[in-house]
């Protein structure tokens, strides 16, 4: 960057400042000029004010340059957005740097804004000019937003008749954030020479964006990889947001001896959370006991669950020890709780609220010492308003619940399964080395996987075999999704995924067009990461 920064800062000493036709040019039309403009440094006689607004500047990209050393971005980045209002002589001023790859809260900051208006700040423009800005990737530029027929129709430019604007990507393939100056109307020529001192800003402080996105993605993996250490949990694969906060919610909930509910699609790792919760637990040198509710037949629940005495039914040719005494001294988990009968919900009810139970043929309780985990990927609410399901039951249970965010989610995180899941692998089945391509890992992140991690394991897992029988270190896409050619399930595969592609595409450009082209109004709607939605729309091959 230096070798560029340093001509570029020549430049502004000079007084240089050819606009880029990276930006759109301004609607042709002369308005009374109401900013100050930026005064001629090419005279002969440098005045003191030319001398001032040249100091400015140099203190501006001598500051920026001095923030890739900075430790704590933040408050240089605040100061940053005041100096480059006050340079252009702008009225308002907004700053939003964030990390694509990451989900999350972006860094934003705010200058000339009421304290009220900052928190609308950002839904009130996003759809109009920032939105612009970011989905074009190109700088716009207008001497008057409120006249301008390309904005003047759109609800928050007349809601707030805006005037003069300048609003400036950071970065590109996707923008790392994005500035934008707000001040009253200007003529063309004063924008224009504005203009490219906001771009100049805009181009230096990109490198710095992603090197602070990089320094607080490090400082979240390095949290995240302290937070699995403590928890013995390195097989939990991943670096999302979602991904630590299920673990946080795990930290604070094991150590409590009490129920936990467990919700989530198939395939998201319930039962494998469960066994992390039991070992952080304090009844970790006790057993953990697994029992699917769904696999149990009615008329024999209550033996699986309680243990029978001999006779009490007629396969009870002994005495039958039920999963709760085996559990004794440990944790119980009751997988897919929503197919328990309702008789057998009584039974497990009556075992929450007193800690005894009966088994079958015994006049007399037993003492149950056991921690009880259930886990469900039906909605028990929902099975509760259905009659399928007590709602005493359903209170005693989510003392504690935590849900199990899908796949999708956490998109970030399929390449790096996708990568782990492969290599296990190899390791399982002594496979030669292989490696996913990067088409295969686009597929990977583009792809609907409803049944979640389970999935693609299991389909990583057959494309690796397949890379490695065909003897190539590369996994590709005919791997991943054998042609028609294949087996009657893998053709199936292939015909699923084609159709998903193409609903998901269209989905995507109709909310898109919803939300004027406002990736993340778009990524809300869809409840996806603005990365997934960025990565989408170029796997699709979108355009506006």
């Amino acid at each position: 960057m230096s070798a560029e920064f340093s001509q570029n800062f020549a430049n502004t000493l000079r007084g240089v400042s050819e606009p880029s036709d990276r930006y759109w040019q301004p609607w042709p039309v002369t308005v009374p000029l109401a900013l100050e403009p930026v005064p001629d440094t090419t005279e002969t006689e440098v005045r003191p004010e030319n001398l001032r607004q040249v100091t400015r500047e140099r203190d501006l990209y001598r500051g920026l340059l001095e923030l890739t050393a900075e430790d704590d971005p933040e408050p240089f980045l605040k100061s940053a957005l005041e100096l480059i209002v006050g340079t252009v002589g702008a009225t308002r001023g907004y700053l939003e740097l964030f990390d694509p790859e990451k989900s999350g809260q972006p860094w934003s900051y705010a200058v000339g804004f009421e304290d009220h208006e900052v928190s609308d700040l950002r839904s009130l423009v996003s759809h109009g000019i920032i939105g612009e800005a970011i989905a074009s990737e190109r700088v716009v530029v207008t001497p008057s937003a409120f006249l301008d027929p390309r904005f003047r129709d759109r609800e928050s430019v007349r809601q707030s008749q805006i005037d003069a604007v300048i609003c400036a990507p950071i970065g590109a393939n996707p923008p790392r954030g994005v500035l934008y100056l707000q001040g009253k109307a200007l003529p063309k020529d004063v924008l224009l020479e504005h203009s490219a001192q906001v771009e100049r800003f805009a181009r230096h402080l990109a490198p710095i964006a992603e090197q602070a996105a990089l320094r607080r993605r490090l400082s979240g993996t390095s949290q995240l990889a302290e937070l699995k250490a403590r928890l013995g949990a390195q097989d939990f694969v991943g670096e999302s947001p979602r991904l630590a906060r299920l673990l946080q919610d795990v930290q604070a909930v094991a150590r409590l001896d009490v129920s936990v509910l467990l919700s989530g699609e198939t395939g998201t790792g319930k039962s494998q959370l469960a066994r992390l919760i039991h070992r952080n637990s304090g009844r970790s040198a006790g057993p953990f006991v697994e029992i699917n509710c769904a696999a149990l037949q009615d008329t024999l629940v209550e033996s699986e669950l309680f243990g029978a005495l001999p006779g009490a039914h007629s396969t009870a040719v002994r005495r039958v020890e039920g999963k709760v005494s085996a559990a004794d001294g440990g944790t119980l988990l009751l997988d897919e709780i929503g197919e328990l009968s309702l008789p057998a919900q009584a039974k497990l009810l009556q075992l929450l609220q007193s800690r005894e139970y009966f088994p079958l043929g015994s006049p007399r309780p037993v003492r149950a010492d056991v921690r009880v985990i259930a886990a469900s990927n039906v909605d028990l609410a929902q099975a509760v308003q259905d009659k399928r399901f007590r709602q005493d039951l359903l209170y005693r249970l989510q003392v504690v619940s935590i849900h199990l965010p899908a796949l999708h989610e956490r998109g970030e995180d399929a390449a790096i399964l996708a990568q782990y899941f492969c290599e296990r692998a190899q390791g399982m089945h002594g496979l030669a080395r292989v490696s996913l391509s990067p088409a295969a890992l686009r597929a990977v992140e583009n792809s609907v996987w409803p049944g979640n991690i389970r999935q693609l394991s299991n389909t990583i897992e057959a494309a690796t075999i397949r890379a490695a029988a065909e003897g190539i270190s590369q996994l590709e896409l005919a791997h991943l999704f054998p042609d028609q050619g294949g087996a009657g399930a893998a053709a199936q595969s292939l015909t699923f995924q084609e159709e998903t592609r193409r609903f998901q595409a269209e989905l995507l450009r109709r909310t898109l067009e919803a939300t004027d082209w406002s990736v993340s109004a778009a990524a809300k709607r869809l409840d996806l990461t603005r990365a997934h939605v960025y990565n989408l729309i170029k796997s699709f091959e979108l355009r506006r």
